[in-house]
């Protein structure tokens, strides 16, 4: 199928369109607006971006341009307006290109006969299986524009999540880096300085000092022998994530290490029991919701637990108790679970399991925050410390051997 612009008034409002459509041929477009009630002005075969238009322009979806679309998309809905209707209003006033490209093909595919949800799997990169499932049921349950709503406040709890993570670990990082960056300032400017002052005296250089003298002479001789060693690091961490294996090994690692695993495991359980409440209450089978939550979990080792949570389901067992035999489900999910299974409003009740463990989440990520600052302060000390006793101490000593 190819894509085309079109121009098109509408005999109705005597308003003037414009919009993608796909069609085999420009003939074959002409036709299908004239079936949907336009009179074609100009229609032109759409032209893809060379290879500048790609390189200088991301051509990526943003996580913010998918949550206004679907805030916007479920005011429009709920406000009554027709599908098409609010597909194309989103499309003209969204400021995202790639954003607006997608838009344009969904309208194009919904005013061509597919349906929405449909029309949206087309683009899997924007589009997971969770957001899939609550379009499709709104469509099959007339509620669209509540699924809509609970999409997009599903989404900005996860956004502002991950920017409160984000926000403790750049600090750190960025000290972390200050710091590396003196160290290799001092090596290359300050030890060499020393060397050449021993050496002239006849004077033997301290350990400590040899040590980096020796690291020095290696970074500024043997420079690139570093960035080859970092390059192939880096590689191979890349190839080593996508693997099966390290994916495994990374899941495992963010739920097992010391400092971050109360927040993983909470950020997890979190987004399981709201992706949940969310499926449930909108009409989406228990496995079917089990399943899809399990892959939204973006964590392998959470995955498998509810996976074979879900097979224990599937053969007759409680949610509750299915999921109280994991390893790493905390407590207060099977506990809500059962609680919504005797009073039968199980979403509910995960609901408020999702509530408290956002919660715990924030609580976390701030104490986190002030761990890491002190942690930070005493790495500063003692690299400042080893710098001292290497360059300043066989200074004074010089000094006081010449006096």
């Amino acid at each position: 199928m190819r894509r085309f612009t079109y121009k098109a008034t509408d005999p109705k409002t005597k308003k003037t369109l414009k919009g993608v459509i796909q069609a085999e041929t420009e003939r074959s477009a002409g036709k299908l607006l004239i079936e949907q009630g336009l009179s074609p002005i100009l229609i032109e075969e759409e032209q893809e971006g060379g290879f500048l238009s790609n390189l200088f322009h991301n051509n990526k979806v943003s996580s913010k341009d998918k949550i206004v679309f679907t805030r916007q998309f479920a005011t429009l809905i709920g406000a009554g307006l027709p599908l098409s209707a609010a597909l194309r209003t989103l499309s003209e006033q969204t400021d995202s290109k790639p954003m607006r490209a997608i838009i344009d093909e969904i309208l194009a595919d919904v005013e061509g006969g597919t349906n929405l949800t449909d029309a949206c799997a087309k683009h899997p990169e924007v589009f997971d299986k969770v957001y899939l499932a609550l379009l499709s049921a709104g469509e099959m349950s007339g509620t669209l524009d509540l699924s809509l709503k609970r999409l997009a406040t599903q989404q900005e709890k996860d956004a502002a999540v991950m920017s409160k993570i984000r926000s403790a670990l750049t600090n750190p990082l960025i000290t972390l880096a200050v710091i590396i960056a003196v160290i290799i300032f001092l090596m290359l400017e300050v030890v060499p300085q020393v060397k050449d002052l021993y050496e002239s005296l006849g004077e033997e250089l301290p350990a400590l000092t040899a040590v980096m003298v020796a690291g020095a002479e290696f970074l500024i001789h043997q420079w690139w022998v570093i960035l080859i060693v970092v390059a192939v690091i880096v590689w191979f961490f890349i190839w080593f994530r996508k693997t099966d294996t390290g994916q495994k090994a990374a899941a495992t690692v963010k739920i097992n290490v010391p400092l971050f695993k109360g927040l993983f495991l909470r950020l997890y359980m979190g987004r399981f029991a709201r992706t949940m409440q969310n499926l449930l209450s909108t009409g989406v089978a228990m496995l079917d919701s089990m399943k899809i939550s399990a892959e939204a979990m973006n964590n392998m080792v959470i995955q498998e637990q509810i996976d074979k949570a879900e097979k224990k389901v599937q053969a007759g067992r409680p949610l509750s108790e299915a999921l109280k035999e994991a390893d790493y489900i905390l407590p207060l999910v099977p506990q809500m679970a059962s609680i919504g299974e005797e009073s039968g409003k199980i979403d509910e009740m995960l609901g408020k399991a999702a509530q408290v463990y956002e919660d715990e989440v924030d609580e976390q990520v701030a104490r986190i925050s002030q761990m890491i600052e002190p942690i930070m302060m005493v790495l500063l000390a003692v690299m400042a410390g080893g710098i001292i006793g290497a360059i300043l101490f066989p200074i004074y000593s010089l000094v006081n051997n010449i006096g």
